[in-house]
C-alpha cells in the first residue's frame, strides 16, 4: 500500500470510530419537497431551496432558453471572454434589490468570500469574525494574511471591545458575520454590529446567503435591518434563488476594485448563462409571489410552536442532540418514517452539539410539517 492511501485509511478509520465519517448518498430531487433515495420517496427537510424555485416552470424555462441561445458554459474568466450581457443585467438587478450602487456576481458563495476578503485586508490588518460565521468567511480571512480573531456569537459588547483595541492601534479592520446563521437559524443583530463598526472605523461584510428571498420581504439585509450600514452585502443564488452562484453588493468603486483584484473572480470561469438567466427569473417570481416568500418562515414557526421550541427566526431550525452517534440515529429513525433530515456533526458544528438541521420551504405542506414534529418529538425527550 502506498503511503498516501495508508494515510487516508488511517484518517477514515478515526472518523468512523467517532461517527464523523461522511459519505455521499445518491438522492434524486423530485417535485416539491420530495426526493427519492434507494427506491423510496422521502419528504426532504434538508434542502436550502427555500422557495422551491429550482423546479419552478418559469425559472426552468429561462434556463432552457439561455442554453439554447448561448450554450452551456461561459468559456473562461469574465475578464477574458468579455462580459456576458446577462451578468450585467443580473448585477444591476441585485444592486437595486439591495439598495446598492453596484454588484459583482461570483461562481459560488465560497468563491465570493474567499475572494472578497483578501481584496480589502492583508498582513497587518485585522479581521473580526463571528465565531459561528460560515467556513468560507474563515477561509477568506486566512487567505488574506490578516490577523483574524473571533468574537463571541452575536455578542456586540465583545466585538466592540476588540474593535476598540484595533482602533487604538490604528489598524484597518473588517468585521464579518452571517446575516442568518446556517446551522442555528438565528439572526445577527446587524443594527448594533453596524453601529459598532461605524464607531471604530471598521468595514462590515454580511453573508446573507440564508436571508435573501426568505426574510425582509424577499430582499434580505436591505429591509430586514433598516438603518444598518453594510459595506459588503454578500449572498448566494443557490438557496432561495434556486440555482447557483453568488454576489456582493457595494459602492461602485468597491465593486470595480473587486472585479480587478478578487482572485476568485479574475482567475475562474464565469457563471454559465443558464444560471444567470435562472436567477433573473427567480427574482421575478419573488417579486410577484409574496406569499411564497412568507411560507418558509411560517412553516418553521408552525414546527417550533408544535414542539414548544423557541420561535423560529428563519427557515432553519436546529434540533441539537449532542453526540454525533445520536444525531445519526435520529436521522435514520426519521428516514424510516419517510422524512429526510440529515445529521450535522463536527467539525461543521462544535463538539457536543451534533444536530438535525431542519430547513423549511414553500414546498412543504402543513401536514408534512406536522408529521415532522411528531417524528422529532421523542428525540427531544431523550
Amino acid at each position: 500500500m502506498d503511503t498516501l492511501t495508508a494515510f487516508a485509511n488511517e484518517k477514515l478509520a478515526r472518523m468512523e470510530d467517532r461517527s464523523l465519517r461522511r459519505t455521499l448518498k445518491p438522492t434524486r430531487r423530485l417535485d416539491g419537497a420530495w426526493v427519492e433515495r434507494e427506491g423510496r420517496r422521502l419528504v426532504s427537510f434538508s434542502c436550502n431551496d427555500y422557495l422551491a424555485l429550482s423546479g419552478h416552470p418559469v425559472v426552468r424555462a429561462a434556463a432552457i432558453r439561455a442554453v439554447e441561445t448561448y450554450g452551456t458554459g461561459a468559456g473562461a474568466s469574465r475578464l477574458v471572454t468579455g462580459d456576458h450581457p446577462l451578468l450585467g443585467e443580473l448585477e444591476a438587478r441585485l444592486a437595486t434589490l439591495k439598495g446598492a450602487e453596484a454588484a459583482c456576481v461570483f461562481g459560488s458563495g465560497y468563491l465570493a468570500n474567499a475572494g472578497i476578503i483578501p481584496t480589502f485586508v492583508g498582513p497587518g490588518d485585522l479581521v473580526l469574525a463571528d465565531e459561528w460565521a460560515h467556513a468560507c468567511i474563515w477561509a477568506g480571512a486566512k487567505l488574506s494574511g490578516a490577523e483574524t480573531l473571533p468574537f463571541r456569537h452575536n455578542d456586540v459588547a465583545d466585538l466592540s471591545a476588540k474593535l476598540a483595541i484595533g482602533s487604538r492601534a490604528g489598524r484597518r479592520m473588517l468585521v464579518a458575520t452571517d446575516g442568518v446563521f446556517s446551522m442555528d437559524g438565528d439572526v445577527a443583530p446587524l443594527g448594533a454590529i453596524s453601529a459598532a463598526c461605524e464607531a471604530h472605523g471598521a468595514w462590515l461584510l454580511v453573508d446573507d446567503a440564508h436571508g435573501l428571498g426568505v426574510l425582509g420581504g424577499g430582499s434580505g439585509t436591505a429591509r430586514l435591518f433598516p438603518g444598518a450600514r453594510v459595506d459588503l452585502a454578500m449572498g448566494t443564488l443557490s438557496k432561495a434563488i434556486g440555482g447557483y452562484g453568488a454576489y456582493v453588493c457595494a459602492s461602485a468603486p468597491v465593486i470595480d476594485l473587486i472585479k480587478s483584484r478578487a482572485r476568485t473572480l479574475v482567475y475562474t470561469t464565469g457563471l454559465p448563462p443558464a444560471n444567470t438567466a435562472a436567477a433573473l427569473a427567480a427574482l421575478d417570481v419573488i417579486d410577484a409571489e409574496p406569499e411564497r416568500v412568507a411560507a418558509p418562515l411560517a412553516r418553521a414557526r408552525r414546527f417550533t410552536v408544535a414542539l414548544d421550541l423557541p420561535e423560529a427566526q428563519s427557515a432553519v431550525v436546529p434540533i441539537i442532540l449532542g453526540e454525533a452517534s445520536t444525531a445519526l440515529e435520529a436521522a435514520a429513525d426519521l428516514e424510516r418514517r419517510g422524512l429526510l433530515a440529515v445529521a450535522i456533526r463536527p467539525p461543521t458544528v462544535p463538539a457536543g452539539t451534533a444536530r438535525l438541521r431542519l430547513a423549511f420551504s414553500a414546498a412543504h405542506s402543513e401536514e408534512q410539517v406536522d408529521r415532522l414534529a411528531e417524528a422529532v418529538r421523542p428525540w427531544l425527550a431523550q
